[in-house]
């Protein structure tokens, strides 16, 4: 994911330009396998009568670039600085301004546990809609207890019905993930940050190329609005009026856990989407209390890179 900078060009008061900026647990893995820079050019004005006359020359300065990836990576080094077995991935976009920031490195691939199951269910609304029907009785009662319970056995009868794995790969190809690689055991789907980012991006509707239809987003985000309540930690820390999936997966080779959270949350008027994934954690709770951790400096630092 590109960095994100910000730039501000000051120009003089002598030029008048016009600057535009674009600027094991329910939740666990089912194991049965493993501003382009510029100034406006000064139009040279010289009278006839001064014929040594020059036009005035615009006189620029730049404030310091600040990279949003830099200040993300400040914010969150520390709340790893307490374990030696923690690692974890961040990414975040203001979905108003289009401001984004990634920590942890682009094509750092963490095991999704149970937040593959969002992708499961995109999956099979893209193949509802290509066969022009409404989802099944069964495939709605599956699709409800997978999200809102985050229930294994639907999850697996859903990637089923999508075509397994291969089917699963491929609507990920159609929804813009480039990084992520589906598997049998679907908790040990391989996927990035920024892969969850874009995956939130097609259901919230942010990525104007999205394949879902407003239909199939808004049942989605439904079901990610009712998750049971013991399972409303992560990503609603840093914001209010939440959605989001939750995955956590102890490995049974290390006894250490991976914990995920990825959704959308509301803050001082803005919606941000966040995707934080983690493995090497000592127990379930201390790895919800860094994933919390790291999307609330997330969020935040977003929100003062837009000057929220």
């Amino acid at each position: 994911m590109p960095r994100h900078r910000i730039r501000r060009s000051a120009l003089s008061a002598t030029v008048a330009a016009a600057v535009v900026l674009a600027g094991s647990a329910a939740g666990g893995a089912y194991l049965t396998g493993r501003s382009p820079d510029h100034a406006p050019a000064a139009a040279a004005s010289v009278s006839s009568a001064s014929p040594a006359a020059t036009a005035p020359v615009a006189a620029t300065s730049e404030e310091p670039v600040m990279d949003l990836d830099t200040e993300l990576a400040a914010a969150v080094d520390p709340l790893l600085s307490g374990s030696d077995t923690a690692a974890v991935s961040v990414a975040v976009l203001d979905s108003d301004s289009g401001t984004r920031a990634v920590y942890g490195g682009a094509d750092a691939t963490y095991d999704t546990a149970s937040i593959v199951k969002v992708d499961i269910l995109a999956a099979l609304l893209l193949l509802a809609q290509d066969e022009e029907r409404e989802l099944t009785s069964v495939e709605r009662a599956h699709a409800v207890a997978m999200i809102e319970r985050s229930d294994n056995g639907s999850a697996t009868a859903l990637l089923a019905a999508v075509g397994g794995a291969a089917g699963l790969d491929a609507a990920n190809a159609r929804l813009g993930l480039t990084a992520t690689t589906a598997a049998k055991a679907w908790g040990l789907t391989r996927t990035t940050a920024a892969d969850q980012l874009t995956l939130l991006g097609a259901v919230f509707g942010t990525d104007p190329e999205t394949e879902l239809s407003e239909a199939s987003r808004a049942y989605v985000q439904g079901l990610m609005t009712h998750v049971e309540a013991d399972q409303r930690w992560g990503v609603s820390a840093a914001g209010g009026a939440w959605a989001l999936k939750n995955g956590w997966m102890p490995r049974t080779a290390t006894g250490l856990w991976n914990i995920n959270s990825i959704g959308q949350v509301t803050k001082g008027g803005h919606t941000y989407l966040v995707a934080v994934l983690s493995g090497g954690q000592r127990t379930k709770e201390t790895g919800i209390a860094l994933v919390e951790s790291v999307a609330k400096a997330a969020v935040g630092v977003v929100r003062a890179g837009t000057g929220e």
